[in-house]
């Protein structure tokens, strides 16, 4: 089927990160080409996916099991260099070694059907239709901004962790630190050592894990989190189903008072946060705050995808593998149980491996 300035494609994948790599790596191992046979879209301005944008005091030395890239190790990072940059490189050398040509920035505006079996997928560069679709967007683009009573009354600065960029902005201020994720504790902790007072609230009481997450417990990790995307239900967050991981930087902030949880507040306040029943043996109801920050996580970034209807009533999109129900030619990777760096590589080859079978006959595998 010929497409009038539309260029066709065996597959697309959409975004750059851990995922979007594994896949596209695979895609060319099995035989593909890049820009010929298949084309990586990217929406950020340079290789390093969702890492590029994490504050510059994240350093490669704090980061949890980043694992990596399939073919290619990450050595001789050091640890006192800003996450950013070690990972952003390495995806940068990662892109360059196996000539993935990937596109950027490329905004992808949606994807919907089009003639012969093929996927429309319109773009800032251009219409490609393709037989396979491995989308790979992550949640960086969709921060989570909780709705609170009283939040449009508050004279202090609200703020995501997505904008956070370190503590000095936070000198001398009495900050409320919203949220129970990795994140949220790592900025807790470093605003703790220049802020007048901190503030930690979450949801639910967190739950800390000590020694290693070893291969039982993340297969665990991953049926719970499997079990929810087969029933067509939103995946939970990574750190609900594996807990925190203990640290001694967090175990020292504990016993300074730093690490101590309250209950999520009721309300918002023109100067702080309020609770309707209290949260201390002294019966204070509230805090001051100049600044809350909202480490609350993100949500999937699938807003493109909404023409194929591929949501279940539950609110999820239902996957058997990394293969959409509703769709076999699309596959999430880095989605639900692919949703980290190990997850992410799996869920690439295993992607490939069925739009292999989809796209038959075969392209030859390269020696």
């Amino acid at each position: 089927m010929n497409y009038s300035g539309v260029r066709e494609a065996e597959a697309v994948v959409v975004g750059a990160g851990q995922a979007g790599l594994a896949a596209a790596f695979h895609l060319r191992r099995t035989g593909y080409e890049p820009d010929r046979d298949f084309f990586v879209l990217d929406h950020a301005p340079r290789p390093g996916g969702a890492w590029q944008f994490r504050w510059p005091t994240l350093t490669y030395g704090k980061v949890h099991g980043m694992h990596a890239l399939p073919g290619m190790e990450l050595t001789g990072a050091d640890p006192g260099r800003p996450a950013a940059e070690v990972i952003g490189a390495y995806f940068d050398a990662y892109e360059r070694a196996f000539g993935l040509r990937v596109h950027r920035p490329v905004d992808v505006r949606s994807v919907r059907d089009g003639a012969g079996g093929r996927l429309l997928v319109e773009t800032s560069e251009g219409t490609y239709a393709t037989r396979a679709l491995v989308n790979a967007t992550g949640t960086w683009e969709r921060p989570f901004w909780p709705r609170l009573p009283g939040q449009a009354d508050f004279r202090g600065r609200q703020l995501h962790s997505s904008g956070y960029r370190g503590p000095r902005d936070f000198t001398g201020q009495h900050v409320v630190v919203v949220g129970g994720g990795t994140s949220a504790v790592q900025q807790l902790l470093e605003i703790a050592e220049v802020a007048a007072e901190t503030t930690w609230v979450t949801r639910r009481p967190p739950r800390f894990r000590e020694g290693p997450f070893d291969e039982q417990r993340g297969r665990a990790a991953v049926a719970l989190v499997e079990d929810r995307v087969r029933r067509g239900l939103p995946p939970r967050s990574v750190v609900s189903v594996t807990g925190l991981p203990m640290t001694e930087a967090m175990r020292r902030a504990r016993e300074r008072g730093v690490l101590v949880r309250r209950p999520m507040f009721d309300r918002v306040t023109e100067t702080g946060v309020h609770w309707a029943d209290g949260v201390r043996d002294d019966g204070v109801t509230g805090v001051a705050a100049d600044t809350i920050l909202y480490a609350t996580g993100f949500r999937p970034a699938l807003g493109h995808l909404a023409p194929l209807r591929l949501r279940e009533p539950g609110g999820g999109i239902r996957l058997e593998g990394t293969r959409a129900v509703r769709d076999p030619r699309v596959h999430l990777v880095g989605y639900g149980p692919s949703a980290s760096t190990v997850g992410a590589n799996r869920a690439g080859r295993a992607a490939v491996r069925d739009i292999r079978r989809l796209l038959r006959p075969v392209v030859p595998t390269a020696a």
